[in-house]
């Protein structure tokens, strides 16, 4: 008898854990912008990759860190893609947030007139525009200026724009001949003014220097910078869930990164800001894997430490706690 109510109770476990597991939501709601983390998204929602755990899946587009975070405090998103610093002032200032990956180790870049620019030094007494002023892409921008002897403040005027493309659009209308951006807006840029491959003339703008390729110079270290990935709001508790999504998305990111031609197609169609023929360029100059985010603790502490030490706000001033990092299973 005693035997039997072992093998009873286990069968009523195993079944509720199956139960649990099948379970499906109605809707998963994922936001992000319009860079490259979110285009594997795209590419799960229109496979209907998440169909075994949600009957709906919903992406919502924020355009600028503010939208983000708006986003993020109404509590009505389960995963989020973002930079990996914005994730890490969200958690200080006490969102139920957990980083799940880095996805994104290298997208930013510069942008010029000048095909003669090589380096960061080479912008000392330039007009450069820079996007989403004090935030991630402009902190290691001023960063790296800085660890070489400029001063950004003295040697350089930096124009402040909302986003990528303010800045991009800049470039088109002349209004500066130099940018910061982030893939895909530099390969946009160069299809826009007919810059790639090449022009009949002459190229009008030129994919100048890697930022990535810098930061390796400046602190000795590898090009893989740990610039943004998935995120989980506290919301979404289900264990089976998060691990499907992240199953999927890892798929995803594989079939867009062996697949230009046809990503860019998806990811025009899904997002009006972007070209085709931009995204299909911008995958071959772009550093996309996907890392647990417990995995690449090392890498992002120390980025955060290089961000802490030029501006604490920039992490919300201190490094996240442990739980902050997804471990996975």
């Amino acid at each position: 008898m005693k035997l039997f109510k072992i093998l009873f109770f286990t069968f009523i476990l195993l079944a509720s854990y199956s139960q649990a597991s099948d379970a499906k939501i109605k809707k998963i709601v994922i936001a992000g912008p319009f860079a490259s983390v979110s285009h594997p998204i795209l590419h799960m929602i229109q496979e209907n990759a998440l169909s075994d755990v949600a009957d709906m899946v919903e992406f919502r587009l924020w355009k600028n860190p503010d939208e983000l975070r708006a986003l993020v405090i109404k509590g009505d998103v389960d995963f989020v893609a973002i930079p990996t610093n914005t994730a890490a002032i969200l958690n200080n200032k006490g969102v139920d947030l957990q980083l799940l990956n880095v996805s994104v180790w290298g997208i930013l870049g510069m942008i010029s007139r000048d095909d003669t620019l090589k380096s960061l030094k080479d912008y000392k007494g330039k007009k450069v525009a820079v996007p989403f002023r004090a935030d991630m892409p402009d902190i290691v921008f001023t960063e790296l200026l800085k660890r070489q002897g400029i001063n950004p403040k003295k040697d350089m005027e930096l124009v402040y724009v909302a986003s990528p493309i303010d800045a991009m659009q800049m470039l088109i209308l002349r209004r500066v001949d130099h940018a910061l951006l982030a893939e895909p807006a530099i390969s946009v840029a160069l299809r826009k003014t007919k810059s790639f491959p090449i022009s009949i003339v002459a190229p009008d703008l030129y994919r100048s220097v890697d930022l990535q390729e810098e930061w390796a110079k400046v602190f000795d270290t590898s090009a893989n910078v740990p610039q943004a990935g998935i995120a989980v709001l506290g919301g979404m508790r289900d264990k089976h869930i998060i691990k499907r999504f992240l199953e999927e998305y890892n798929k995803s990111l594989e079939w867009y990164i062996t697949h230009p031609k046809e990503a860019g197609i998806l990811v025009a169609n899904e997002i009006d800001l972007l070209s085709e023929e931009g995204v299909s360029d911008s995958i071959a100059h772009i550093n996309m894997k996907s890392v647990i985010a417990y995995d690449a603790k090392k890498k992002l502490e120390f980025f955060f430490n290089v961000l802490k030490d030029a501006n604490p706000k920039s992490i919300g001033g201190r490094l996240p706690d442990i739980p902050f990092y997804y471990k996975g299973e």
